[in-house]
């Protein structure tokens, strides 16, 4: 059967890109400070330009996943450009050399979260969406903690360089698991959100007008509830990653790895607690519980500069970024069920959220220069409060009553 066949290289495709599909993340930063002797604007700066790239081509690519047939090959094309352009970090590490690979790979990495959640609906169908999105995340999540525990390892006897090499290796393996996904597996028009599969006896349907999208609120809050966590968010690890490199010379690689290992041994947990209680409890506290988690943390950041402390702090990642990363394309899918434009709204969504990530880490790191770590986390901290009151006044819940196939959210 080619379902079961499908979901074993869904497992393994999540499992190797969890490497890939987030290009150097913090560990550019850490590598950029202890090696080339940056400042933090400039880091912030160069992190910036995947962010602000990813931006831009988000909707364009949630648009292009909707209507291509050839998704596996869109995965394996964009895994490939990403490693490229991080492997050439080493041969110019200079600023605009950097930045400018940076927003390759940011435009790029774009693809694979609509690609992949789109492949995901289109083989398991809406019914079974949600536990199979909290299982990609699980596996996701489970192969970046391997791939932490190997570069914090690696990095004490090669150095930073050693992420450069594990980002090669895992491309190549993430092509291979992409392409082991059966072409006939994949149902398009489930994947484009168009046909629910709960209801095989429907009438056809076609794409719903724009207009349609651009009139549902409850979208629009999320997609600003999700652009206010991102905002707090996305450079908290990265920050994290400087001070440890401060706090601990020459090991601020490994210590970013120890950092990240501990937040993603939670989120495996919390993805598949999230797949599996989705459907019964709602999406909305799970997601209110996010939020409280990410603000939490910046404020603990604040009270010691121990490293074994802000280690343990970043368990908290494990709750927040978990437990939204594993319910984005649920809530989407969601409010999106009938229009034929699933994927153009997760990229909608996910330039709301970029536009977040873009003025985190520019914003953090200007505050971290000017005014110290402590007001940075503060700082985001804050945003993440502010985000939670949001998503608790004004977003409803999305699930459908128990028993019933999940319908579109009216629009209002």
């Amino acid at each position: 059967m080619t379902v079961p066949r499908a979901e074993r290289a869904l497992d393994a495709l999540n499992l190797f890109l969890s490497d890939v599909r987030y290009g150097l993340g913090a560990y550019l930063a850490v590598y950029l400070l202890e090696r080339h002797a940056w400042d933090e604007a400039s880091i912030g700066v160069a992190l910036s330009a995947a962010a602000m790239a990813g931006l831009l081509a988000q909707t364009p690519i949630g648009v292009l996943v909707d209507k291509l047939r050839a998704k596996r090959a869109l995965v394996a094309g964009a895994a490939a450009l990403v490693t490229a352009t991080c492997l050439f970090i080493p041969l110019a590490p200079s600023f605009w050399p950097v930045t400018a690979m940076q927003a390759v790979s940011g435009a790029s990495a774009a693809v694979f979260p609509p690609t992949i959640a789109a492949i995901t609906l289109g083989v398991v169908g809406s019914v079974a969406f949600a536990r199979r999105i909290g299982r990609n995340e699980a596996f996701n999540h489970g192969g970046n903690a391997a791939c932490n525990v190997v570069v914090g390892a690696g990095a004490i006897f090669f150095g930073p360089g050693v992420v450069f090499w594990l980002m090669g290796a895992m491309a190549v393996a993430s092509i291979a698991s992409v392409l082991a996904i059966p072409a006939r597996a994949i149902d398009h028009e489930v994947a484009r959100g168009l046909v629910h599969d709960a209801d095989p006896g429907a009438p056809e349907r076609k794409p719903s007008s724009w207009g349609d999208l651009l009139r549902n609120r409850p979208l629009l809050v999320f997609a600003a509830c999700g652009a206010l966590f991102h905002l707090a968010n996305a450079a908290m690890l990265p920050l994290v990653g400087q001070k440890l490199s401060m706090l601990v010379p020459g090991q601020g690689t490994s210590m970013t790895a120890v950092s990240a290992i501990a937040a993603q041994m939670v989120m495996v947990p919390m993805s598949v607690l999230a797949g599996t209680r989705a459907d019964a409890w709602g999406r909305k506290p799970l997601l209110l519980l996010a939020f409280v988690a990410l603000a939490l943390r910046g404020v603990l950041y604040t009270l010691w500069d121990h490293p074994g402390w802000l280690v343990a702090v970043q368990l908290l990642d494990g709750v927040g970024a978990g437990l939204f990363g594993a319910l984005f394309a649920v809530v989407v899918a969601d409010l999106t069920r009938g229009t034929g434009h699933f994927n153009a709204a997760q990229g909608a969504v996910a330039t709301a959220q970029a536009v977040g990530g873009v003025v985190s880490t520019t914003l953090a790191g200007l505050v971290a220069a000017r005014a110290g770590y402590d007001a940075a986390f503060l700082t985001l901290a804050a945003i993440a409060a502010g985000g939670a009151a949001l998503f608790w006044l004004a977003m409803p819940e999305t699930r459908a009553a128990p028993g019933t196939p999940a319908v579109t959210v009216p629009a209002e």
